[in-house]
């Protein structure tokens, strides 16, 4: 009788517990992205409760919007930008660490810091070193020099810079990880036989971070193509659209001329620019992971 009782309540105990992460991952995700697709074929500006249906009209006037595609453009090239620095900044910053013999855990905590902030008190601390700092030590030092934020061509390296600063702390801690996790052996065999440190770093330290480095990519990848926070709190897209990604525009298109179809129009091909993009990074890594 015990026994019956017991496998009814283990039966019953997996549902309950599954029930509600079903249910929200359910209402907070497809119900919204199927909400924000229907909405995409509509003229819904988000506050009247009446809309027409209008197809693929939205769609038709993007492909036809010269700021789109250079929103477009500008989104991937800072996106791609973003892998690069932080891909290689965090496994600099890692392969140091992990050479470190002394106050280890203070060290990595000072580096894990950024990551601890929030990323528009990290943009708005930075927007007053650029506005501020910058231009009073050029005076110092007798140099007239502009804060980069104000300049077109450079204010999207400007915020690249504080998005890298702040986004190379998780990387940099989970390769370390990856480091630290790699046996020993192999580096002692490799040295007998004669092998240099460039080499124990392409064929052992580079193989086993492989697995970790293409998730790092592919989290730094979808982290630049939906950047917003960063353009928003140091330039607002400006000067000059120089810094207005597609995330802002988003923003704009929603919340500032009440046009939400037309942003859920973009965010929707926002969202398979990612998919798509993920989904050839990750088959080109594991391709290489095989070879």
């Amino acid at each position: 009788m015990k026994d019956r009782k017991k496998g009814a309540w283990d039966s019953f105990t997996f549902p309950a517990f599954t029930v509600i992460p079903v249910v929200l991952y359910t209402f907070f995700y497809i119900f919204s992205v199927v909400s924000g697709l229907f909405y995409s074929l509509t003229d819904w500006n988000g506050l009247n409760p009446d809309y027409q249906f209008v197809g693929l009209a939205n769609y038709r006037a993007l492909s036809k919007n010269i700021f789109m595609w250079r929103s477009l453009r500008r989104t991937l090239y800072y996106a791609l930008l973003l892998v690069v620095c932080t891909t290689l900044l965090s496994l600099l910053i890692a392969l140091t660490l992990n050479s470190v013999k002394r106050l280890k855990v203070l060290i990595k905590s000072v580096f894990f810091f950024p990551a601890m902030l929030g990323s528009v008190a990290v943009a708005l601390i930075w927007d007053q070193m650029f506005y501020q700092l910058i231009p009073a030590l050029g005076r110092i030092l007798g140099l007239s020099v502009q804060t980069p934020l104000a300049n077109t061509r450079t204010a999207i390296y400007g915020v690249l810079f504080v998005n890298v600063w702040q986004a190379v702390a998780m990387p940099t801690i989970i390769l370390l990880a990856g480091l630290q996790s790699i046996p020993e052996d192999l580096y002692e065999s490799a040295m007998i036989d004669g092998a240099s440190r460039g080499q124990s770093f392409r064929f052992i330290t580079l193989p086993f971070l492989l697995p970790t480095m293409t998730v790092n990519m592919v989290l730094s990848l979808k982290a630049g193509i939906t950047t917003f926070d960063y353009a928003f709190a140091l330039t607002g897209g400006g000067p000059n659209r120089a810094t207005e990604f597609i995330g802002l525009m988003i923003y704009n298109d929603g919340f500032k001329d009440s046009n939400f179809a037309m942003a859920n129009a973009k965010a929707v091909i926002l969202a398979l620019i990612i998919a798509v993009i993920s989904f050839l990074q990750i088959r080109q890594s594991q391709k290489r992971e095989i070879s």
